[in-house]
């Protein structure tokens, strides 16, 4: 997934480690506390060198992350004791809160060991039609299409376009020209069908990659059960939430309430937006998140917590813990503030 503002924060976490900016601006701006964005936690990645490979960090690294944060004075709590500490402005001293989206089995089986050391809670984000295949990790697709081919061939309304794939550098293009493609050329509601036809033509198993990598019901419910675990919700099938009519955006956010009630139990409380970046909510899916009766609920504007944030419950961002950025000192001055305004035009207080 292509991150806008990452080259802009690479600066910014540069520039801030090597002039030790960062610890003299952090009692400033540093904020109250932190919501954590976590995908993939693991130390065997199936491609280590994929396109896809900053949506993973080692277990070794979240390690490393809470305790360095519990040593500079974080108090770890779950997603409702944080939104109770953001209403009261941070008084009971910095926090952060964990999360991740997209229900990875890793989440289980590696990160949580790691959590459970530290007492430290996480709230997984599921997308129930992840989990039943009605909505694929079509990320991962369709980089299995490009690694299998050297050419492949889109056919689109306005005529067939042949993509090159015969070099590592093509191939690098060439995933980029199909996110591009199926993010903005190809219907919301079209995404799946599109996909399934692309891998199908390519010998590809659109099924393989939230097979192999996202736990299933009995798991999701399993985990569900830990006193360290709470699950909310992400849409029904991970839809851009802004390409969708009001009616189907609805839906997406209110039934899949329903649907991991029938599932687990209970309601999510919280939700977290899919994408979550600029073209994927603004205030129209804010106000539909809130009407759906969320307490809280999360972007992935990069960004500390304020206690203005009170006001914008329903609309809070987060900072990325990603491969792209595995240091303890680039995650430090992230935890300063001083990415905060730099990455969002200057706004201190991230909303969307």
């Amino acid at each position: 997934m292509i991150d806008g503002g990452e080259a802009i924060r690479k600066l910014a976490l540069n520039v801030a480690r090597y002039t030790g900016l960062a610890p003299l601006a952090k009692p400033f701006i540093g904020g109250i506390g932190a919501i954590l964005m976590l995908h993939r936690v693991t130390a065997t990645p199936e491609k280590p060198d994929s396109v896809n490979r900053h949506l993973n960090i080692a277990p070794g690294f979240l390690d490393a992350v809470i305790a360095d944060m519990k040593a500079s004075g974080y108090a770890f709590v779950s997603m409702d004791e944080a939104v109770e500490r953001i209403k009261a402005g941070g008084k009971g001293g910095e926090f952060a809160t964990i999360t991740a989206d997209d229900a990875y089995r890793d989440n289980m089986t590696e990160a949580l060991p790691v959590l459970e050391k530290h007492g430290a809670p996480i709230t997984i984000y599921v997308a129930p039609g992840l989990i039943n295949g009605t909505a694929d990790l079509w990320w991962d697709v369709v980089e299995d299409v490009v690694s299998a081919r050297d050419s492949l061939t889109l056919t689109r309304p306005n005529g067939p376009l042949t993509i090159d794939c015969s070099t590592p550098a093509k191939k690098l293009q060439a995933n980029a020209r199909l996110h591009a493609y199926l993010t903005s050329e190809v219907r919301e509601e079209d995404l799946q069908a599109v996909l399934r036809d692309l891998a199908g033509s390519n010998g590809v198993d659109a099924d393989g990659p939230r097979l192999r990598t996202l736990m299933s019901w009995n798991e999701i419910r399993s985990i569900a059960a830990h006193p360290l675990v709470t699950i909310g919700a992400h849409t029904i099938n991970h839809s851009n939430l802004k390409r969708l009519s009001e009616t189907d955006a609805r839906h997406e956010i209110g039934a899949v309430r329903d649907m991991l009630q029938a599932e687990l139990g209970e309601k999510p409380s919280h939700f977290a937006y899919p994408y979550g970046y600029a073209s994927a909510v603004g205030c129209r899916e804010v106000g539909f998140v809130r009407d759906a009766g969320y307490t809280s609920a999360v972007t992935t504007r990069h960004g500390v917590l304020r206690a203005e944030h009170a006001g914008f419950l329903h609309a809070l961002p987060r900072i990325s813990v990603n491969g792209r950025y595995q240091s303890l000192a680039h995650i430090r001055t992230m935890l300063s503030g001083v990415t905060t305004p730099l990455a969002n035009a200057g706004k201190m207080v991230v909303t969307i």
